[in-house]
């Protein structure tokens, strides 16, 4: 057996690279040029300047599209929502929420049941979030008991007069006149009457371990609160659906109340959607940006970062605070 030269290739010859076709790099289309690059501006430039001095490549060209898509909506009063993961409230973010709603550029509210809680909290002491991996170990995690009583009270209350969970619950808050009421998205949803909904998976939230807790009231009401998210997504033809913080729930009642506003007959097909989370999830890409528009953005970064950038980029772009 003839021995192998190491430096014998094998059946494969190297390549004849001269029959290579060039061109001049000048005919070539490019996806980055200096045009899109950043600028680098001042502080004393301004708000505007800095949003204008973005690179106009990637995740900072898909941001400034979505400001200026909720500005579009907001100008043709069309309708922008803001559905949302309790972690945006748990971030600290309601405040920067509530000045949407007030100034009208945040049309409606759809919260899963966890948001409500955080809320309802956030309105009776002003804290929120308990330290789980603590009050696990002797299973006191979930069981203060006004929060459950609210939300029992306001279920019974939203299913008999046919307001919903939302309505009631930021009643509720109104009436009791909670020191931190400012603070509550639900308190602002009632006071501007804007839709706040609050979607419930049972067995998801700390108050469905509560013996006084009626999963009866609890699904009634937020079925009704169900349907009033159908009708505003109904309308939402032109306008903007913010998915913030729900890698679950929030995408999928999205996905079901868009189904019936198309099977009613209502026209709902050009409008914007955008996912905003600290990771890119499955269901949100699929049931938000895909599915039902071709005008689907992915905004990743962390909440307490990226909500406040949005809103001052919104408020920059209509010229607010510039007087």
């Amino acid at each position: 057996m003839a021995k192998q030269n190491e430096h014998d290739t094998g059946s494969f010859k190297p390549l004849d690279l001269s029959r290579i076709k060039t061109y001049s790099i000048k005919e070539r289309k490019n996806l980055s040029n200096i045009n899109l690059f950043a600028k680098p501006v001042l502080p004393t430039d301004g708000m505007y300047a800095f949003f204008e001095s973005l690179p106009e490549i990637l995740a900072s060209a898909n941001l400034r599209k979505v400001i200026d898509a909720i500005i579009q909506a907001h100008k043709n009063k069309r309708p922008v929502v803001m559905a949302i993961g309790a972690h945006v409230i748990k971030c600290g973010l309601s405040p920067i929420i509530i000045d949407l709603m007030k100034r009208r550029i945040i049309t409606a509210i759809a919260m899963n049941g966890a948001v409500a809680i955080h809320d309802y909290e956030i309105s009776l002491i002003g804290a929120t979030s308990e330290d789980v991996a603590a009050s696990l170990k002797d299973g006191s995690f979930g069981m203060a008991r006004e929060t459950a009583m609210a939300f029992q009270i306001a279920s019974a209350k939203g299913t008999k007069e046919n307001i919903g969970l939302g309505r009631a619950l930021g009643n509720k808050i109104v009436e009791e006149k909670n020191k931190y009421n400012d603070l509550s998205l639900l308190v602002w949803g009632v006071k501007l009457n804007i839709p706040t909904t609050v979607h419930v998976a049972l067995g998801t939230d700390t108050i469905h371990m509560h013996p006084n807790v009626s999963g009866k009231d609890l699904g009634e009401s937020s079925h009704i609160d169900f349907k009033i998210l159908a009708s505003v997504v109904s309308e939402l033809e032109g306008g903007v659906w913010l998915n913030v913080g729900s890698a679950v729930i929030m995408p999928e009642v999205f996905l079901k109340t868009l189904c019936i506003a198309r099977n009613i007959g209502k026209k709902v097909e050009n409008f914007v959607t955008v996912n905003m989370d600290m990771i890119q999830h499955y269901r949100p890409q699929t049931n938000v940006l895909k599915r039902p528009t071709q005008q689907g953005y992915a905004i990743t970064g962390h909440h307490e970062i990226m909500l406040p950038l949005l809103r001052m980029g919104i408020l920059s772009k209509l010229g607010i605070g510039d007087e």
